[in-house]
């Protein structure tokens, strides 16, 4: 499945606010914000998780549903459920070793 640019500017919004309060200076940081059962690697869930609260910030009326003045100019409305399932074929195409984890490197890349 192929995103659209403003599809990807959402994930990257996600990627840079984060649930943190500042943005994490480096990939390890950031890997470390993301890993809640500290083993050092990012699962799906975990990232899914991370990634999914951007759009629940920019929800501001709490619909599940991205649209108008919550969205970058240009976008088109996307469901809290169609971007749960972007983030999961995003992870799994960051997943270069196929073992349903991300480390630092895999982690450092940019969803193909």
């Amino acid at each position: 499945m192929r995103w659209r640019r403003a599809e990807i500017a959402i994930t990257l919004l996600a990627a840079l606010a984060g649930p943190a309060a500042s943005q994490p200076a480096s990939v390890r940081e950031y890997l470390q914000r993301m890993d809640t059962d500290h083993d050092g690697r990012v699962s799906r869930s975990e990232y899914v998780a991370w990634m999914i609260q951007t759009f629940d910030t920019l929800d501001a009326n709490h619909d599940g549903l991205l649209s108008g003045d919550e969205l970058p100019p240009g976008a088109r409305p996307i469901t809290r459920a169609e971007y749960r399932r972007n983030l999961e074929a995003a992870f799994a195409r960051q997943d270069g070793n196929h073992d349903g984890y991300l480390d630092a490197r895999e982690l450092a890349r940019p969803p193909r």
